[in-house]
């Protein structure tokens, strides 16, 4: 296995995923959870796959790749759901996280034991299409009644963001390290563990209180659903024009055809709640 790769992967990962909270803190729930979610660290992920263990376990873990953002999805959904479950529960900021990360790890679970069953009907493609398909159809649902999506007031710590840059270079440095290891299914979920969701949150919810982070929620969602299309073209893109050239294509393909609309359509919907 070729750990250069899954080094340059884990830092590069790092570096660009403090980002998502300093635009949701600087231009609102709306603009900075849509936009803050366009593929970022798995291009290093896809990258270091390929390079480290070649096309068919790229193409495996890519495919699993869009069912993992739809438990990301439902990981957001979560913070907004506890909270209206338990709006006077003590410690409400613990309880979300904890029972967000239980969901999630319960859920990938299961996840695991319906990618083998599935891969008996479905072939891979199908497979990726299939978890697209579901991811968008559960952020639709969720963006259904637009919540108040306000810019932050208050500056996240440089501790907080720096520490959410080491929790996505670990997961990603996993990932890459599963996929050349002969693990492309635990890699595909690894990629996608929801490091930057749960730290943005976090991070969010303790320097702005429980507001910003909710009203991120949905469109980041519907925003993360840009990552699951980047999987579905690189798996073609990638082995057809290479890792470099084949990433360019696929992010193209994401924000141009997902991003950006998303963001048109999310900036209509939510124009009378924001006021």
């Amino acid at each position: 296995m070729d750990w250069t790769s899954v080094l340059l992967s884990a830092v590069f990962a790092g570096v660009v995923a403090t980002a998502v909270t300093v635009a949701i803190e600087k231009w609102g729930g709306l603009i900075g959870g849509l936009l803050g979610t366009v593929p970022s660290t798995i291009v290093p992920a896809g990258i270091g796959m390929y390079v480290a263990g070649g096309e068919d376990v790229l193409v495996m873990s890519m495919s699993v790749v869009p069912l993992g953002m739809l438990l990301n999805a439902l990981f957001l959904g979560a913070w907004v759901v506890i909270p209206r479950w338990f709006p006077d529960a003590p410690y409400l900021l613990v309880l979300t996280t904890v029972g967000a990360l239980a969901f999630w790890s319960l859920l990938g679970m299961v996840f695991l034991v319906a990618v083998d069953e599935a891969t008996s009907y479905l072939n891979l493609q199908q497979l990726a299409l299939s978890g697209l398909a579901l991811l968008v159809a559960t952020a639709v649902v969720f963006n259904r009644r637009p919540q108040p999506t306000p810019k932050g007031t208050n500056r996240v710590s440089t501790l907080v963001l720096v520490a959410r840059g080491v929790m996505a270079a670990t997961a990603i440095g996993i990932a890459v390290g599963l996929s050349g290891l002969g693990f492309p299914t635990l890699a595909g979920l690894a990629s996608v563990f929801p490091a930057i969701f749960l730290t943005s949150m976090v991070a969010l919810w303790l320097a702005q209180g429980p507001t910003v982070p909710q009203g991120a929620a949905g469109p980041m969602m519907l925003g993360g659903a840009s990552v699951a299309v980047y999987a579905n073209v690189a798996m073609w893109s990638l082995p057809a024009y290479g890792a470099v050239v084949g990433s360019a294509m696929a992010w193209m393909a994401s924000v141009v055809g997902w991003s950006l609309p998303a963001f048109m359509v999310l900036r209509k919907h939510h124009a009378k709640v924001n006021g």
